[in-house]
């Protein structure tokens, strides 16, 4: 007999129970939605197989800095091409559970953790295309499962020294960007490499993240106060808005912009634990960075004051997001593109279009900003969702994870000059007849998280809006299976 509900009209029908999720669903507005699902359960053999092989895929990105939603995804579609018909899947920002229940009707549970996280955004995309090759039917889950393996264990793209190089670039192109002369530039990146050789000494006492950030923010400020007091001289042609630049393309190489951008994705997308533990992380992060600019910017104002000398001038908290022309400014952006993509060990041939990504960034946010006078915080976060919807569009075109192109873009579009602005505000209050307030600062700086959020929302909100157009930018390309991550 019919149950009587079922005719009930559909306006006065209760809700669905809450009931595990499909594995469709898991799949949904991923690059392998396209997954065929099993339609019945595995034996327990070959499910205990694929739940193995699910895991170590799941493990391997989040170690390499994805986000929990490319690594549901990944982890679902694996099993689902592995012969898994449904998944309980349970990610945090240290650990996978993985459960599925075999045709004999036994549970099967398998548990990852994962305590480092180092960005390599090469593996990324040669994990998502060993997934889209299993997806496909081009490989075995053996071949896949040694696959894996070799993907783990294949040395990194670069060499530490090539990642301090491109580091410094990216500070030094970023201050460009914002209108640094090549003088200011090319001290830019001796304060970053000083910077690096601090880095290098603290590292033999293993300190936590957020004393290290703490005490390379000191180091940059001093370094680039000591060239300001060699300009205040005579002996070099560098005054304060050069101080200001060089500081600023400093915070943007600190700067948590990776993990900021997975945090905001992941409490959009339905992980509020992982995307909490992000957001901590950033806190704490850039709680380091301010206090350590923060100390340079006061034992510098406490040296002049002594010697009776002066410091940055109010005229530089009127300096705008951006002074540079904009031809030298996009071209500065080209290069944070292809510097970022080098701190991020990616693949050699993305990085090339990660600089034209962030041209485009960059582009649109001097367009709107010079143009009809569009507020920084908007501008900003129209320029993330462009760079959000043309990297998505990329990506699959070249066989990649979104992610590994937008996240680098977005490095010019990072408010290093705000946050400045925002610090000297809060520690010189006083200092210039009342000009500088305590409020100022504050708001300067919630201005600059403002920026900062729009970033991470907009870059989200371009990839899902260009989510449905996956399959038909993809076309007939299959991934190449056999080719090691550089």
């Amino acid at each position: 007999m019919t149950d009587p509900r079922t005719r009930r009209p559909r306006i006065l029908r209760g809700d669905l129970p809450t009931e595990p999720m499909p594995m469709a669903d898991l799949l949904r507005r991923t690059p392998y939605r396209h997954a065929r699902i099993p339609g019945a359960a595995a034996e327990d053999a070959a499910l205990e197989q694929a739940l193995d092989l699910a895991v170590r895929v799941g493990e391997l990105m989040l170690r390499c800095g994805a986000g929990a939603p490319q690594v549901e995804g990944a982890i679902a579609a694996t099993a689902a091409a592995a012969g898994v018909d449904r998944v309980e899947l349970d990610i945090t920002l240290q650990s996978i559970v993985v459960q599925a229940r075999s045709s004999a009707g036994r549970r099967h549970t398998l548990l990852r953790v994962v305590r480092h996280t180092r960005f390599d955004y090469a593996r990324l995309v040669a994990v998502h295309r060993l997934v889209e090759s299993l997806v496909a039917g081009e490989v075995t889950t053996a071949e896949a499962a040694a696959r894996i393996q070799e993907i783990k264990l294949h040395p990194r793209n670069y060499p530490k020294w090539a990642v301090t190089l491109a580091n410094a670039l990216l500070a030094s192109a970023v201050a460009v960007v914002i209108g640094a002369s090549a003088l200011a530039a090319l001290a830019t990146i001796g304060v970053v490499l000083g910077v690096a050789a601090v880095a290098r000494l603290h590292a033999r006492l293993d300190l936590p993240e957020f004393y290290g950030n703490a005490i390379n923010a000191f180091a940059a400020t001093l370094f680039a106060g000591g060239l300001y007091a060699l300009g205040a001289t005579g002996a070099i042609p560098f005054g304060e808005s050069e101080f200001a630049f060089v500081v600023a393309g400093g915070i943007v190489a600190m700067l948590p912009g990776r993990t900021m951008a997975s945090a905001i994705e992941d409490v959009i997308f339905g992980y509020p634990l992982t995307g909490a533990g992000r957001l901590l992380a950033v806190l704490l992060s850039l709680t380091g960075l301010i206090i350590g600019i923060a100390s340079g910017l006061s034992a510098m104002l406490m040296l002049t004051r002594w010697t009776s000398s002066s410091f940055v001038s109010p005229d530089v908290l009127d300096l705008r997001v951006t002074q540079a022309p904009i031809l030298p400014a996009l071209l500065a952006s080209l290069v944070v593109g292809l510097a970022a993509g080098v701190t991020v060990q990616s693949r050699r041939g993305l990085i090339l279009p990660m600089g034209l990504l962030t041209i485009v960034g960059v582009a649109v946010s001097a367009v709107l900003t010079r143009g009809p006078g569009v507020g920084a915080v908007t501008a900003t976060g129209i320029a993330a969702v462009v760079v959000g919807v043309l990297g998505r569009l990329l990506a699959q075109r070249m066989d990649a994870p979104s992610l590994v192109l937008v996240v680098p873009a977005s490095f010019g579009l990072l408010p290093g000059l705000t946050i400045f602005r925002g610090l000297y505000e809060l520690v010189a209050q006083g200092e210039n007849s009342g000009l500088l307030t305590f409020q100022s600062g504050l708001s300067t700086l919630l201005s600059a998280g403002g920026v900062l959020l729009a970033i991470a929302t907009g870059t989200v909100l371009g990839e899902y809006l260009a989510a449905p157009w996956d399959r038909h930018v993809r076309g007939s390309r299959r991934p190449r299976t056999h080719q090691v991550p550089r």
